[in-house]
């Protein structure tokens, strides 16, 4: 802009042009305040009125105690409501997901699952690709691979957090009895939180009987390591860790044995899903499996050298039945609250089997049942036993923080989704078939089913990826969608879709008008919409 020659004129139009910009940006300033204003909860809900004002009285408003998926997602929200917030992080940020589980897994379920296509050589040549020569596969690189994802991406959580303002103190969060108060592990010091929220996370579980030692006889911690590939692996546990390992070590040439103590292999799964899965992920490949039997005896060997012992006995009269010598066994059964020496016990609380009881809210119980509430103390996570997954505990993170600010809030642990990732995948959110039948039973309604096919799908055809179905539950009085179980290719991703038609109470008649991408995967599910009321896929 020309500005006055003047002295005086120059200096009253510099004047003039810093006043407008000043004025342009309080101006826009306040409209980005209004537009928050107009989508910020109603005046139906109560927010605290002094969010700031506790840092004088405490050293932080919130502190969380475990940096999982769970205390990183409720860290994150607290910022976001401009909470003084403080993570304790035991020394594991990212803690089991990032570290020993969700994340390295699936790189070693990425590249295990390469090598499994490119030696699929019928499948290869029917799309007309030919591999000369052998597949080979480095152990060490697939297992580098796994170690530095997991790596990579703790390093962005913990710069997420440091760079919102979180306060990351390295020892593990203890409570010493009294209230708003918890301890540093590491270095002793007290600090003090108007809100607590405890995510300790979980561990292994490892049955008695069993002697672990990382190297031969592992959970799944040992097992992401990849220390070597077992010629003959038996497998503690069918459930989602059990199959998941099943995949990558036969996809790198292994022989699987499950050994299972309930009479049907993937208890959890939905039966028809279960079948389906038996046929695609076990009866094809170079696994065996042993049911209705515990693993009673578990002894480590040395690998070349000395033979893993497993002796087997019946699930119902304990009797011995087999004596198993394998090369390496993984004990995948299940997991357990990491909540031993956290000062539970001296803040008046009872665990069920390391599990905190708490509320909707995620408030803590002083015991499961008739227990009282801990003010401001609130568990989220694996700790609580409510949902055992990565992405529950953030939601349960994240509700617990409305909570904490006075915006009541409670989870649908209904409508959360869960998926294995297997090849093909497995998927599902909400209750089993069985377990659907009993609740229409229980409260009066009829339950509904659709199915819709892989085998018809134009994508899945393209892929040579045929096989699996999508199966939708409904309530035919309300047309809500109660669950829905996917077995097929990209079945993880597939699943969120019906997991938010589950927490809209999206019907199926307004499922089934919605349109879907041609050609995609997502056909199959609308297939299934459409059946739900009588019509018919394209």
């Amino acid at each position: 802009r020309q500005l006055p020659s003047s002295g005086e004129d120059k200096r009253k139009a510099v004047y003039l042009h810093i006043t407008k910009k000043m004025m342009f940006r309080f101006t826009a300033v306040a409209c980005l305040m209004a537009s928050a204003h107009a989508f910020a909860p109603g005046p139906s809900f109560k927010t605290r009125t002094s969010l700031r004002m506790s840092s004088e009285e405490y050293d932080f408003d919130v502190a969380i105690v475990g940096c999982g998926v769970g205390g990183h997602g409720a860290a994150l929200h607290s910022r976001a409501q401009n909470l003084k917030t403080a993570v304790f992080s035991g020394e594991d940020v990212g803690g089991t997901c990032v570290n020993r589980g969700c994340v390295p897994s699936k790189a070693l379920l990425a590249a295990s699952g390469r090598v499994r296509d490119m030696k699929d050589a019928s499948h290869l040549e029917s799309m007309g690709i030919e591999v000369d020569g052998e597949v080979k596969f480095d152990r060490q690189g697939i297992a580098d691979h796994a170690k530095n994802l997991a790596n990579r991406v703790k390093g962005n959580l913990e710069a997420s957090l440091v760079g919102l303002g979180v306060d990351v103190i390295e020892g593990r969060g203890i409570l010493t009895g009294n209230p708003n108060e918890i301890k540093d592990g590491l270095t002793g010091k007290v600090y003090t939180a108007k809100d607590i929220i405890l995510a300790p996370g979980s561990i292994p579980f490892v049955p008695p009987g069993v002697e672990v030692d990382e190297k031969t006889v592992y959970t799944s911690d040992g097992a992401l390591e990849l220390q070597f590939v077992p010629e003959w692996v038996a497998i503690v546990g069918s459930g989602y860790i059990g199959l998941e390992f099943s995949d990558v070590y036969t996809a790198l040439g292994s022989e699987v044995t499950f050994i299972e103590a309930m009479d049907d292999l993937m208890p959890t799964f939905d039966r028809e899903i279960a079948k389906q899965a038996e046929r695609l992920l076990i009866r094809d490949r170079a696994i065996d499996y042993r049911t209705g039997v515990f693993a009673a005896e578990v002894t480590p060997g040395i690998p070349g050298e000395k033979p893993v012992t497993i002796k087997m006995i019946d699930a119902k009269t304990k009797e011995h039945v087999e004596t198993l010598e394998v090369d390496a066994a993984m004990v995948a059964t299940g997991r357990v609250p990491n909540t031993n020496d956290m000062g539970l016990e001296d803040m008046g609380i009872e665990t069920n089997r390391g599990f905190v009881a708490v509320d909707g809210k995620m408030r803590v119980l002083t015991k499961q049942e008739d227990g009282e509430i801990v003010p401001n103390l609130y568990c989220i996570g694996d700790a609580n036993g409510k949902m055992m997954l990565a992405h529950a505990a953030s939601a349960q993170g994240i509700s617990a923080i409305e909570n904490i600010v006075g915006r009541s809030h409670e989870v649908d642990h209904d409508a959360i989704p869960a998926a294995c990732f297997t090849h093909p995948e497995i998927s599902m959110v909400g209750p089993t078939e069985e377990q659907c039948i009993e609740k229409a039973e229980k409260e009066g309604w009829k339950l509904g089913k659709s199915q819709g096919s892989f085998r018809a799908n134009s994508k899945a055809l393209a892929e040579g990826e045929g096989a699996g179905m999508a199966k939708v539950l409904f309530n035919e009085d309300t047309g809500k969608v109660v669950a829905v179980h996917i077995i097929g290719i990209h079945a993880a991703d597939l699943i969120q879709e019906c997991a938010n038609a589950v927490a809209a109470g999206t019907t199926v008649k307004e499922l089934s008008m919605m349109v879907h991408t041609h050609p995609t995967l997502s056909e199959v599910i609308d297939e299934a919409f459409k059946g739900a009321v009588g019509m018919s896929s394209h």
